[in-house]
């Protein structure tokens, strides 16, 4: 399997995995916490005893140590391979003694796709569509599914002409050197944020009371400085809109079970599919990951 390395040098793809790794520096026992709950409201539950839970595209696996924590047997991939190194230093910090798996690999690999087992929860946050086949990605990930399992998946919305214009800005960061990118960055900051500063200001003005937040952090345990960048930069780029993520869903044998959507505007709609089946062949899906993962 190619490295994103020489893609990220040829300026074609964003590095994933160094903006994870600056982000890295920030995750404490609140962000670890956040990213629990985050995924306690998806899937509904804040036991995962005993289910297997596949991180495709781990990042700086905060998410992979959240599904740890609630008691699941991580195993997690990245294509970055700086993404890899992050991920398994959080693993040493957190949990040294655990069997949670990390491995260098592309959702976009057959072979490691083949190999993988199915898995009670497939869990790809903000990542399929970066992947620059966001429909082959969606597919695979399904198939990793085992029956009865959930597949939780984020995507970024399409706007139309408005997406398509994000892609020509993030083609230009990638391509550019450190000043543009500099500005790129800036400039962005101030049309995503500026008009809802003035809106917070204006409630501080009549309520009295100073804006919450502070320090960066964001929903889910994440830093909106490093999701800025991320945003700013982050190629490949792909949108879908959710009647075509349900189309894929359905036909893979998946039901909706959650649902949060950005509203229509920018950012990620989220999903959680169920494969339907009895209790039976889901037992028999979860003997046959284990013995793929011995």
């Amino acid at each position: 399997m190619i490295d994103c390395t020489s893609e990220v040098e040829q300026g074609k793809r964003f590095a994933f995995g160094r903006n994870w790794q600056e982000f890295s520096r920030l995750v404490d026992e609140d962000r670890i916490a956040a990213a629990r709950e985050s995924i306690v409201t998806a899937l509904g539950t804040r036991d995962l005893t005993g289910r297997s839970f596949l991180d495709i595209g781990c990042g700086s696996g905060l998410f992979s140590l959240a599904a740890h924590q609630l008691g699941a047997k991580v195993h997690s991939f990245d294509y970055d391979s700086d993404a890899v190194v992050t991920t398994r230093q959080l693993r040493n910090r957190y949990a040294p003694d655990s069997d949670w798996r990390v491995e260098h690999g592309s959702v976009l690999d057959p072979s490691l796709i083949s190999r993988l087992g199915r898995f009670d929860i497939v869990y790809s946050w903000g990542v399929l569509h970066h992947t620059g086949a966001l429909w082959e990605a969606l597919d695979n990930a399904c198939g990793l599914v085992a029956p009865g399992g959930l597949l939780y998946v984020s995507i970024y919305n399409d706007q139309g002409l408005r997406s398509r214009a994000w892609r020509q800005v993030k083609r230009t960061y990638n391509s550019s050197g450190p000043a543009l990118r500099s500005l790129l960055v800036t400039g962005s900051r101030m049309y995503l944020h500026t008009p809802g500063r003035a809106l917070a200001l204006l409630k501080q003005a009549r309520t009295g009371r100073r804006p919450a937040g502070g320090k960066g952090r964001r929903a889910r345990g994440m830093s909106a400085q490093y999701d800025l960048i991320d945003w700013v930069g982050g190629y490949p780029f792909e949108v879908a809109a959710p009647e075509e993520v349900f189309r894929v869903g359905r036909r893979h044998g998946m039901e909706l079970r959650h649902l949060k959507t950005c509203g229509g505007g920018l950012g990620c709609n989220e999903y959680v599919f169920a494969s339907v089946a009895d209790q039976g062949s889901t037992d028999t899906s979860r003997k046959a990951h284990s013995a793929t993962a011995a």
